[in-house]
């Protein structure tokens, strides 16, 4: 853009008749004169085209050069500023209208609106009010939904536009933990700066309704809406393998981790089984997908929705323990599989590092080797465990089951490719058919039994598992009594459902890959809990409604205690109460919700 054309920008805007007509900053860059600059310094490097190679050395310019260059760019940039001060002084134009803004609220929505007026209400993702201020990636985003505001008030709708923070959670926690300085403190700062810088940008905001998610009088509706959750049976509480960070100290989101390493500071992170609080999602899983048709969204979004929610049909079927003696135990392995049809196929077992039987399957002679590979496995993530192209890995347990429909002792193994959260934690393996299962059998010497012909073309020949359907082959029974032998996919798969039903070893079943939302951190700067914990049955109570906010109570010691233990259980009188109901002594919910809870809703 020229400077002329800046020029009459500024004439533009000395004749402002509102607000209105002065849009988001303008950058102007004089004709010829681009700021960004890009210097090569091309030394011994070495070209190849095909099987020919040309090398060429260029002498780098010798430093004295160099630095009249510098020098000479150094000028040029600061002419490039002044012409632009003196084409548009912003510096003397803009305070005086963000004072004007300011003083007479020219951006606030009225309490008392004409309501023969559309509404239109547009609201930014509050940001996370950070030590180092706003990015780049702030008004890019603001800059858009700046534009739709203003153009929405000129249309003469009622807009309203306001602007928060979202200011509780990890890191804040951790800065003050690093310095010495309480959250409340450093939030509070930097909130200061980033309102500043947001002012100083001209965005149309509504100042009047600034919320920040750490004050009282808005995170008691964040406890009124988990209340609401809580009396409907969608917040629970359950034990489950999570993301602890020990040197954070607390429960971290998948989405936290990178690499088995904490996104904030990259500290080593672990799976452990701990008491949590969970939102049950789940329950709203097929709804979601049935509304992903309405969407006016590109198909390849909805796609990844679908993906990311993963339902799946498939059944449920029991494999018996075997004894020492080879006989079945009482106890029996469910495993989850979404081809029924190839359950004659199977010839071993695969239980997840964090599955609860695993302990009672592990021989004496394996016991350490076990136990060194579930530690291993409790240092990587799941995205780690599950990538494809990651050799697979595993340990006998030294235990045996029994495959229901052909009734052969399988070897039960543990292998980290399995993931404790999805479906059961244990799967069949079924070498032939699907690729892991392939990689763990080659590597580990394990038999390989073809039960699917692609339409009823053999391909043991190639030696490569296959995974789609076809004939089946290999799979009858006298034993159990199934015959599957020459069935399509589909139909062999609906025999064998209703065989396991019909026999009590299994049933039909519809998984999805969507877990319940882990609703908990073991960390002191978030909100508490609405809830009490009765001392003599450990039952949990909701607090009335009429006595929210529950307080985060001011702790001069917020360090993690390190035992998994919040730093909350350090505010002895606080934590001490009773419950609103009956009166029976109590305590407070000592671990606090995640920074997601004051922002997603």
């Amino acid at each position: 853009m020229q400077v002329k054309l800046a020029t009459q920008m500024q004439a533009h805007v000395n004749i402002l008749p509102s607000p209105l007509t002065l849009n988001t900053p303008f950058l102007f860059f004089p004709q010829n004169k681009p700021f960004l600059r890009t210097t090569k310094n091309y030394s011994n490097c070495n070209l190849s085209n095909g099987s020919s190679r040309t090398t060429f050395t260029r002498n780098a310019t010798n430093k004295n050069d160099n630095e009249v260059s510098n020098q000479k760019q150094k000028e040029e940039t600061q002419l490039q500023h002044q012409q632009l001060k003196k084409a548009y002084p912003f510096h003397e134009i803009e305070p005086n209208w963000q004072r004007y803004w300011e003083e007479n609220h020219t951006f606030k929505t009225p309490d008392e609106i004409d309501t023969s007026k559309p509404k239109f209400y547009i609201l930014d993702m509050f940001p996370y009010p950070s030590g180092a201020g706003l990015h780049v990636g702030h008004p890019l985003g603001y800059t858009a939904t700046d534009i739709l505001a203003r153009y929405k008030r000129m249309q003469g709708f009622n807009v309203l536009h306001p602007m928060g923070w979202d200011a509780f959670g990890l890191p804040a926690e951790q800065y003050a933990i690093e310095t010495g300085t309480h959250p409340k403190t450093t939030t509070l700062k930097n909130i200061e700066r980033f309102r500043a810088q947001l002012k100083s940008l001209g965005f149309s905001y509504d100042w009047d309704r600034e919320i920040s998610t750490t004050e009282p009088e808005y995170y008691k509706w964040t406890q009124w809406i988990f209340l609401q959750l809580f009396k409907k049976g969608l917040a629970y509480q359950a034990e489950v393998p999570v993301n602890w960070c020990p040197a954070l100290g607390t429960v971290l989101a998948n989405e936290e981790v990178v690499d088995g390493v904490s996104e904030r500071g990259g500290h080593p992170v672990i799976k452990k089984p701990m008491r949590q609080w969970m939102l049950k999602i789940t329950a709203y899983a097929d709804r979601l997908l049935e509304d992903l048709n309405d969407l006016d969204w590109p198909e390849s979004i909805k796609e990844m929705q679908r993906n990311w929610i993963g339902r799946s049909e498939g059944a449920e079927m029991g494999f018996y323990i075997l004894d020492h003696e080879g006989q079945e135990q009482e106890i029996s392995i469910t495993i989850y599989t979404t081809r029924p049809d190839t359950i004659f196929g199977a010839t071993y077992l695969v239980v997840a590092p964090e599955h609860p039987l695993l302990s009672s399957l592990i021989s004496e002679g394996q016991k350490k080797s076990v136990e060194e590979y579930t530690e291993l496995a409790s240092r990587k993530s799941d995205l780690e465990r599950t990538e494809l192209q990651k050799e697979k890995t595993g340990v006998f347990t030294g235990s045996y089951a029994r495959n229901p429909v052909n009734k052969e002792a399988i070897p039960i193994w543990v292998a980290d490719y399995v993931l404790g959260s999805y479906g059961t934690g244990a799967i069949m393996a079924v070498p032939a058919h699907d690729s892991r299962d392939h990689d763990f059998a080659m590597k580990y010497d394990i038999p390989i039994c073809w039960v699917v012909n692609p339409d009823g073309e053999s391909n043991r020949k190639f030696g490569e598992p296959y995974s789609g359907e076809g004939i089946i082959m290999n799979s009858s029974s006298l034993a159990s009594k199934l015959d599957i032998n020459g069935l399509p996919s589909k139909e062999a798969a609906s025999t064998v459902i209703n065989w396991a039903e019909s026999t009590g070893h299994g049933k039909k079943k519809v998984n999805y890959k969507l877990r319940d939302w882990l609703f908990a951190r073991q960390r002191y700067w978030g909100e508490p809990f609405p809830v009490v914990l009765l001392d003599d049955t450990d039952e949990i109570v909701p607090v009335p409604e009429s006595e929210l906010p529950i307080i985060l109570p001011e702790l001069d010691d917020f360090t993690p205690t390190g035992t998994g233990e919040p730093p909350l259980a350090k505010a002895v009188s606080w934590v001490k109460t009773t419950d609103p109901i009956s009166g029976k002594p109590a305590k407070r919910e000592t671990i606090t919700m995640p920074q997601w809870a004051g922002s997603c809703w």
